[in-house]
């Protein structure tokens, strides 16, 4: 028997993510992935959301996926363009990435951080007890963690093996998406009409990326051929000469969230713990940032830094993020719908997210950047993300991404160099004296008032803020990062 700290079930984003946070944080980990390789059939996500180039900057890789994609303002709502230039983020854009290639490089990344992985076999059942977690694998493998990690898809076997219930409302849509070959040319282009969403696209790899709606909802079979034939010839009048399917998958707009992200040691993060329509771009994305948040946590856990509780604020933190996307996703498919009362209230949406203070808003919602964190009443940043600023330090000008590259927390000290004496805490969290002049501003928020000092944790979420004294430091120091 192989023996991890942690096991993550599934190599999509998301366990990529969270496996290279724990190795980051020197912790053990392993991934189990069904495919024999990293390579992705079909379409998946299509882009990033700043707030996730973002999280990819703090760990100083943001130019691998920056290099690879298309800059473009991807936000919106329900097709509604949101523009999000103005905003207060080195990152005030979105990238244009399929995921094929954005798993590709994670893989990269966690390959140098030498994590290994369990390739071409599923996790096929568990058994946890006081100090772990037995996995079995399905070439007969079996794994010792003391936690284990369903990444694996909205119909995750671990967390239906976890026993954690999974409401939410059933699908009133079903859509088709496939690659494929015509023989004849299509209609180029997105369309809404009364069936649903459409889409014909030449991909950049050569086949035609189709999306078509089916006319019933409820089929539980794996689609074929024939079933895309019928579809595109109930929209366009023709399957134009549809052939030679690379993939053909279907999707709903089937929207549920796991009750508890945690049951003892096993844990959910990414589509395991919630699914919906992929409207807006964001399922990928709060899978990545459920990673980050969790990831240092964790590691915290099995080094035995912080007690087990600390866990429980990975759900605390996460539930109501993806509980969010959940309606707004429900929101955006209503919108998408046809007919003359649905164009009405497009119009009425789009007149609204014209004006600057709607669109904010809904921007600092699509794009992750207003992400808030209920860790108490205080400064507006206590919770959430703290501004990449540009520091002066004696040792040169950083960024505070920079400070955040090997995912350790940081305590930034912007008052009188020396002002806290966190010695206890030396070995865990970084002390950095630094100054900075200019004005501090949030999304959606605005400006706020500049403090003297801020605890940032790895995720790069403001856990303390100084306003002038060290009151609450050390309680926030015990909290998230263990006893002196």
């Amino acid at each position: 028997m192989a023996e991890h700290a942690v096991v993550v079930a599934g190599g999509g984003p998301t366990g990529m993510m969270l496996a290279g946070e724990l190795a980051l944080a020197g912790v053990d980990v392993a991934i189990v992935e069904r495919r024999a390789s990293q390579d992705l059939i079909g379409s998946r996500a299509g882009g990033l959301h700043s707030r996730t180039i973002e999280v990819l900057d703090q760990r100083g890789i943001a130019d691998r996926f920056l290099s690879q994609g298309q800059v473009a303002q991807v936000a919106g709502f329900a097709w509604i363009r949101l523009d999000i230039s103005d905003f207060p983020t080195r990152h005030n854009y979105g990238l244009g990435l399929r995921q094929n290639h954005i798993e590709r490089i994670l893989a990269g990344w966690v390959g140098e951080l030498g994590v290994p992985i369990y390739r071409g076999r599923d996790v096929t059942g568990f058994e946890q007890d006081d100090t772990g977690v037995d996995v079995a694998v399905s070439d007969g493998l079996s794994l010792r963690a003391r936690y284990l990690v369903g990444c694996d898809g909205g119909r995750s076997l671990i967390r239906k093996a976890a026993g954690i219930e999974f409401p939410g409302w059933d699908p009133t849509t079903s859509c088709l998406i496939a690659q494929v070959e015509m023989d004849q040319e299509p209609e180029w282009g997105l369309r809404r009409d009364a069936v649903g969403v459409q889409s014909l696209s030449r991909l950049e790899d050569g086949p035609v990326g189709v999306l078509v709606t089916e006319q019933q909802v409820g089929h539980t079979g794996e689609p074929t051929l024939r079933d895309l034939s019928e579809a595109l010839i109930a929209v366009y009048g023709t399957d134009y000469g549809v052939h030679s399917p690379t993939s053909i998958s279907r999707f709903t707009d089937m929207t549920r969230q796991a009750a508890s992200y945690r049951e003892r040691r096993v844990l959910l993060a990414g589509d395991a713990a919630h699914v919906h329509f992929p409207v807006g771009g964001q399922g990928l994305n709060i899978g990545v940032q459920d990673a980050v948040n969790l990831g240092w946590k964790l590691a915290q856990v099995v080094k035995e830094t912080s007690p087990e509780s600390l866990l429980d604020t990975y759900h605390a933190e996460r539930h109501p993020v993806g509980a969010r996307v959940l309606r707004n996703t429900m929101a955006q498919t209503a919108l998408l719908r046809s007919g003359e009362r649905i164009e009405a209230l497009r119009d009425t949406m789009s007149e609204l997210l014209s004006m600057d203070e709607p669109r904010k808003r809904f921007a600092g919602m699509m794009s992750g950047l207003d992400i808030h964190y209920d860790l108490g009443a205080g400064h507006p940043l206590l919770g959430r993300r703290m501004p990449d600023l540009d520091l002066v330090t004696a040792n040169g000008p950083p960024r505070v991404f920079t400070l955040l590259h090997h995912a350790r927390p940081v305590l930034l000290n912007l008052g009188e160099p020396v002002g806290f004496d966190i010695t206890p805490w030396s070995d865990r969290v970084q002390l950095v004296d630094a100054e900075y002049a200019g004005v501090w501003e949030l999304p959606v928020l605005g400006v706020v008032t500049a403090p003297t000092a801020v605890l940032i944790r790895p995720d790069g979420h403001v856990a303390w803020v100084g306003e002038g004294t060290d009151a609450g430091l050390r309680d926030a120091l015990t909290n998230w990062f263990g006893s002196p």
